[in-house]
């Protein structure tokens, strides 16, 4: 049975807002509550947060960059979530993309593969109580060990990543995969790279933990539902770098992701918004009434292959939005 996990807003709520929702989140069910860290709140705060007012619901870190903070570090706080949650914790890295690396933490934006698959090794080091002597290609560290008690489990460390070399990467080294910006045509052909990457490993593809991130927006009026999701849809691929609008050129739709962008980077939001078509919203959302959100959902969940399917939510959706669409897709 595929997991129901929840991916919180990336908009910068108060962190009581944050620890609401995942209360809430635990109280209806859900497996997982991701947060997520751009240039917002500091998401290892919040998750200490989150896992200190709840007792039961997983708790992880869609993506932690590995450029903001070193591999040592992501250890360290990734041992602490540990201990904190009482073994509930999954720390999923990536590198982001130039966009908010270079523009926010100022700090070049090179070889991002090379230096997540290192970062995920120091960090399992780390986490698992080792004197860490690493000689990489990126990073060198030598002598130390985490000074704390490791925790008893170490936690799983996943892997956030769009493309094909990262999945396949993710399907080699890591315990699990984030997806994002993904239909069902994209999730099946990445699917085929994590297992590649596993058979590369040695490992089976069961050992991964696959989970994809779907834009959802429920509301009574579906068409107001919809068109929060295009706005949210044209943000990410008109104004958050390249990665977005590659994904949604891989899976067949380059014309309209190079169209979207060149509206957005010409200041014209609407147009970019009104260029993600019904077709798109079918393929790679679930917004609508709460009938129709919930078929398209269900449209994701049933994918072999796929552990578990979170529920995002568009950026400009309102607190109340957002606990409506959790109530309304609520496993049952």
């Amino acid at each position: 049975m595929t997991d129901l996990d929840v991916h919180l807003p990336v908009a910068d709520l108060p962190i009581d807002d944050v620890a609401e929702l995942t209360r809430r989140s635990e109280r209806l069910g859900y497996d997982f509550v991701w947060q997520p860290e751009t240039w917002g709140s500091n998401g290892v705060a919040a998750m200490t947060v989150m896992a200190e007012r709840t007792d039961e619901i997983g708790i992880g870190s869609s993506i932690l960059n590995v450029y903001s903070r070193s591999p040592a570090l992501l250890g360290q706080s990734a041992a602490t979530l540990q201990e904190h949650s009482g073994g509930r914790f999954r720390l999923g890295i990536g590198p982001s993309g130039p966009i908010l690396i270079e523009g926010w933490h100022g700090v070049d934006f090179e070889r991002p593969l090379r230096r997540t698959r290192e970062a995920l090794e120091i960090i399992r080091a780390v986490t698992a109580g080792e004197t860490v002597n690493y000689d990489g290609d990126v990073f060198s560290l030598s002598g130390f060990r985490f000074r704390s008690e490791p925790p008893a489990d170490a936690p799983p460390v996943d892997v956030a990543a769009m493309g094909p070399k990262g999945v396949e990467m993710a399907g080699r080294f890591a315990d699990g995969w984030h997806g994002i910006v993904l239909g069902p045509g994209g999730i099946r052909d990445r699917l085929e790279d994590l297992e590649r990457g596993a058979e590369l490993g040695d490992r089976s593809p069961d050992d991964v933990r696959t989970q994809i991130s779907v834009p959802t927006c429920v509301h009574e009026d579906g068409d107001r539902a919809r068109d929060l999701v295009r706005e949210h849809m044209a943000f990410y691929v008109g104004g958050m770098g390249t990665y977005y609008r590659d994904a949604l050129a891989r899976q067949g739709h380059e014309d309209t992701a190079m169209e979207i962008a060149a509206e957005w980077a010409n200041g014209n939001k609407k147009e970019a918004a009104a260029l993600v078509s019904d077709d798109i919203l079918d393929e790679f959302a679930a917004a609508g009434t709460r009938e129709e959100a919930r078929a398209d959902l269900q449209r994701f969940t049933e994918i072999d292959g796929v552990d578990a399917v979170s529920i995002g939510f568009p950026h400009r959706a309102s607190l109340d939005r957002v606990r409506d669409t959790l109530h309304a897709l609520a496993p049952e």
